[in-house]
């Protein structure tokens, strides 16, 4: 509103207007404040012990044992960061197994080059390592057969050349899990490979590698679909929603599309690929699922827990602390006080949590420990966010006063980890493997088709399992590449990652450039 507006208005009016302008100010500097902590603040949510703001941090309700405990650490026990841990192999601190070739490089003495040099003798070596690398590093195997004539009927036979991954491919089973595992563990997009394959003179068109890449992920999409029906299978699931650009909308726009993973509770993931962010895809993803679904705060979540208890399944819906927490982080600025209260509460149950898995706890520890330590701490932080949502100066656009709704209108939700102990406290677990997604879409940027987004989800499946498993993913594939076609299709669940880990990991199968 321009000043010569308000100047015709009564005393009433205008000081309506400078409470709007006031409130609306207030909101646009907590956007300012927020964009700056984007780009020049701490990314890290773990809390700052040293913090100054922090000497308010336990003022009023807090309960006792919430205030952090000051330990000394004695200096002969600190660790320092130039100390070594006995693993090394040389004076240079250099690590590596017997996997990693090696090349030695013979030096002469020059006391063994001149006249005198009978005077000298040999009494042992002493070895320098260096690290060294190659620019991509691409190798021909060339299959010679012998052609053989017999002499008396006068026939020709020639032995037929291995059995390859794809017909008619002139692309080796390592080649093409190279590209695998470049594109979506290394977030190497194929054109940066494919200039790479040129710089190292290798002459083949990009549209090859995209057609090998396509063929490579077809055998591997019923391992991958196998590996989410066993994850279905799980008791506790957590899921969340990451947007990746995919498919042409119109003249230079992608359409937004989302990867909607799913984490089971022996460590496997699923990325399954939809259209849109709504409910549907997830209860379509959930059929047959019947246990806890561990998610964030998004409502359409909730939505997908009641309609598949409509549809004859159990389901019990939990929600993440960790996405509770960052919602009161928001407004550490505008309400310092309280929210430290907040974290503080918070951040006993973590302080619980980490203590459980220090000690490895059994199920029967957890449950025990969380009712007689968790529960008092839960209860006494929702009574404060009914306490503070009374507060009448609390305007709705105030960043605390939607953390505290946050909190309140999914207790039940956030309590849900109370009673049962095979249900973590927050989807950090489920964000750390998903952030394969934003990494590569920083590198690749968008899949140019939506069968390409659905392909992409499979690979990332095998890929972010074989690393929660443990698993090499190079060797995983140059094994399960050449194995799908000779295994049993009913038991194909023998080659996903964990039960592969199990089975052939001590004696997969190379390619013959390893042999």
């Amino acid at each position: 509103m321009k000043t010569s507006q308000i100047s015709h208005l009564n005393t009433v009016e205008k000081d309506e207007v400078i409470t709007q302008l006031v409130e609306h100010n207030a909101h646009l500097q907590q956007q300012l404040d927020w964009f700056k902590r984007q780009l020049f603040g701490q990314k890290s949510e773990k809390q700052l012990v040293d913090n100054p703001h922090q000497s308010t941090l336990f003022v009023g309700d807090a309960p006792e044992g919430l205030k952090p405990e000051a330990t000394d650490v004695k200096a002969h026990k600190r660790k320092s960061h130039t100390q070594r841990t006995g693993d090394e192999v040389n004076d240079s601190g250099l690590r590596f197994d017997d996997t990693v070739p090696q090349k030695v490089i013979e030096l002469s003495a020059p006391e063994l080059q001149g006249d005198d040099a009978e005077q000298y003798e040999i009494i042992g070596f002493k070895d320098t390592t260096r690290l060294a690398q190659q620019p991509g590093s691409y190798t021909v195997l060339i299959y010679r057969r012998p052609v053989v004539r017999h002499k008396a009927n006068q026939t020709v036979n020639t032995p037929a050349a291995p059995t390859n991954v794809l017909d008619g491919c002139y692309a080796d089973v390592s080649l093409l899990a190279g590209l695998l595992v470049d594109k979506a563990v290394y977030h190497l997009p194929l054109y940066r490979q494919h200039q790479r394959m040129l710089d190292a003179g290798v002459q083949v068109s990009r549209a090859s590698l995209i057609n090998w890449v396509q063929k490579a992920i077809d055998l591997l999409t019923p391992i991958a679909q196998a590996m989410k029906q066993h994850i279905l299978q799980s008791n506790v699931l957590a899921m969340d929603e990451v947007p990746i650009k995919a498919g042409r909308k119109s003249k230079g726009k992608m359409k937004q599309t989302y990867f909607w993973p799913i984490y089971g509770e022996q460590d496997e993931v699923a990325f399954t690929w939809s259209i849109s962010r709504g409910k549907q895809h997830a209860i379509e993803q959930l059929d047959g699922f019947n246990g806890t679904l561990l998610t964030d705060g998004y409502q359409a979540y909730t939505k997908t827990v009641l309609q598949l208890n409509e549809q004859d399944q159990t389901v019990m819906h939990a929600a993440c602390w960790a996405h509770t927490r960052r919602a009161f982080d928001k407004a550490l600025k505008t309400e310092p006080d309280e929210v430290q209260q907040a974290l503080a509460y918070i951040g006993a149950l973590y302080k619980i949590e980490e203590g459980l898995r220090q000690k490895q706890a059994c199920a029967e520890q957890i449950q025990e420990t969380r009712t007689k330590d968790s529960e008092p701490v839960v209860s006494a932080f929702f009574n404060w966010v009914y306490q503070q949502r009374q507060r009448p100066e609390l305007l709705p656009s105030n960043p605390l006063s939607k953390a505290l709704n946050y909190a309140a209108e999914r207790e039940t939700e956030l309590k849900v980890f109370l009673a049962n102990p095979n249900v973590p406290l927050d989807t950090n677990h489920l964000e750390r493997a998903l952030r394969v997604i934003p990494m590569g879409r920083k590198n690749y940027l968008f899949c140019w088709s939506e069968i390409g987004a659905k392909q992409l989800g499979y690979l990332q499946s095998l890929m972010v399992t074989c690393r929660l498993q443990g698993v090499n993913p190079y060797h995983y594939l140059v094994d399960v590449l050449q194995r799908v076609s000779l295994h049993p299709a009913k038991d194909v669940i023998d080659l996903t990652p964990r039960v592969w880990k199990e089975k052939f990991k001590d004696h997969f199968i190379t390619s013959d450039l390893a042999e």
